[in-house]
């Protein structure tokens, strides 16, 4: 499978952004680790927050056939 990883960092940078101004502001350290997380860790950040990772699931035009 193949993510959009600019539009999961995103999402997560939003889903952290939006929990820090709901006032958990522990949720700044978990922003500043999706803002420089490798491909790899995001998938897994999103993971363990329950993320559907099929919504940024890409294809390639190999993949399509």
């Amino acid at each position: 499978m193949t993510i959009d990883i600019d539009a999961l960092r995103r999402d997560l940078i939003d889903y952290y952004g939006t929990a820090m101004s709901s006032g958990f502001p522990m949720a700044m350290m978990d922003l500043s680790k999706v803002e420089n997380a490798s491909p790899e860790e995001l998938v897994s950040i999103a993971r363990t927050n329950g993320f559907d990772l099929s919504k940024y699931q890409v294809y390639d035009r190999e993949e399509e056939r």
